[in-house]
């Protein structure tokens, strides 16, 4: 098998199929832009991209569906869960890639007192989504889905208590 580079998309992808057991390209996106979107995105292309890498490294194993669609359903390999398990095991810290494009235009001159009660407002609404959800299901996800949870919670917080603060600034 050929030697290819993972990065975290490629180990996304194979999380995600981990956990579903098998699935398609098509699943793996859905299910990305159901979990874990909030704090990873990732291109839909990115996705397929991604599939298609696994594969050839022999990471991923594939069965074509007959009929219909001919539709492509994956599955780790004993490669791909050992390289799955390898990465969940190492702690190396990588600093985070903060893309926010609030702050983006702040820097180049956005007026706070434009930006600034949008901003509190949609990240309020994601705060509030966060809790409802921590609150209706939060005790029944697994303790890992949990904290990413209240990473999410935290930095909605954080984000709020940002913006009313460039808000208060302006004054």
């Amino acid at each position: 098998m050929p030697e290819v580079r993972l990065t975290t998309p490629s180990f996304l992808v194979l999380g995600i199929i981990d956990s579903l057991g098998e699935a398609s390209p098509y699943d793996v996106k859905v299910e990305a832009a159901r979990t874990v979107a909030p704090f990873w995105s990732m291109p839909h292309a990115q996705v397929y991209a991604q599939c298609d890498r696994l594969l050839g490294a022999g990471l991923l194993s594939e069965v074509r569906q007959e009929g219909g669609r001919n539709r492509r359903v994956m599955r780790l390999t004993e490669a791909g869960a050992q390289e799955l398990a390898r990465w969940l095991e190492d702690a190396e810290f990588v600093p985070v890639e903060a893309r926010d494009r609030g702050v983006l235009k702040l820097w180049f001159g956005a007026r706070s007192r434009v930006h600034a009660p949008v901003q509190i407002q949609e990240h309020r609404h994601a705060l509030d989504a966060y809790e409802e959800l921590a609150e209706s299901v939060g005790e029944l996800l697994p303790r890992g889905q949990r904290e990413a949870l209240e990473f999410g919670i935290r930095y909605e917080r954080m984000v709020v208590d940002f913006w009313q603060w460039v808000e208060g600034r302006e004054a």
